[in-house]
């Protein structure tokens, strides 16, 4: 399946490897790279299942350039289930919340390229492509305990992981808001935290310069409005602990 071009100036570019995994049993997961010149980021880059297609679609895209970072926002197998493969075919660093960076090896680090896995801080950080600034920004329990997404100032796209994820959706594209809620809903309300941290992210985000919001499951959301519309929704979304009482309770014989 090729790769849908989000954003190219000539310089800098966003792809889209959307379900390279070809359906089955295994959740939908999008990949993401960004390539500035002839140096690339890989985010989010998935499990054993689509290794071979992923690693194959970034050499090339890449071309005679390089890969330079693996972004992981947070420590999900079908974020991080085949990193020690990427480690060890290319030369790029991985980086993941430093909540994970201890928990990642589970999946099979060899210890040859155990120090290039590297800490995202609480705080983000600034990662420096060819000179095009991308940010890594906290987003704590939106699902994970260390999680966070990633702006890229050129593009403007922010890659948001598991929030903005739609399950079921037969298109790449939000073109109607409403009647994509009932993608998202279900997720949204079990996967994330509450309420008080949607705001907070909201609060964040929102005065950000946002062209898409590319999460890692199913559609994107593309131009101010849409943008806007998805993050209202999630600062007025009860979701998690606001809804969890039910569930307490003694199962039935």
């Amino acid at each position: 399946m090729p790769s849908t071009v989000l954003f190219d100036d000539g310089k800098h570019r966003n792809l889209l490897m959307e379900d390279f995994g070809l359906g089955g049993l295994a959740v939908q997961a999008n990949q993401h790279m960004i390539i500035h010149g002839d140096t690339g980021m890989i985010l989010d880059p998935g499990g054993h299942k689509v290794y071979s297609r992923v690693l194959a679609e970034t050499f090339s895209a890449l071309g005679t350039g390089k890969l330079r970072y693996i972004f992981l926002s947070h420590q999900d197998p079908d974020i991080v289930a085949a990193i020690n493969g990427w480690l060890m075919t290319t030369d790029a660093e991985a980086y993941v919340s430093e909540l994970w960076i201890r928990f990642v090896p589970h999946f099979g680090h060899d210890h040859i390229v155990a120090d290039r896995l590297k800490p995202i801080p609480d705080a983000g950080m600034i990662f420096d492509l060819e000179g095009a600034r991308l940010m890594a920004l906290p987003a704590h329990f939106l699902h994970s305990e260390g999680n966070h997404q990633l702006y890229d100032e050129t593009s403007r796209i922010l890659y948001s992981g598991d929030l903005g994820a739609s399950l079921g959706a037969r298109y790449v594209k939000v073109t109607d808001f409403d009647a994509h809620i009932q993608y998202m809903e279900g997720f949204h309300r079990r996967y994330m935290c509450s309420n008080r941290v949607m705001r907070a992210w909201a609060d964040m985000v929102r005065d950000l310069d946002i062209e898409i919001i590319a999460p890692q499951h199913g559609a994107y959301f593309e131009g101010k409005e849409m943008v806007h519309r998805f993050i209202d929704w999630c600062a007025g979304l009860e979701c998690g602990v606001d809804l969890i009482s039910p569930l307490f309770k003694l199962p039935s014989a």
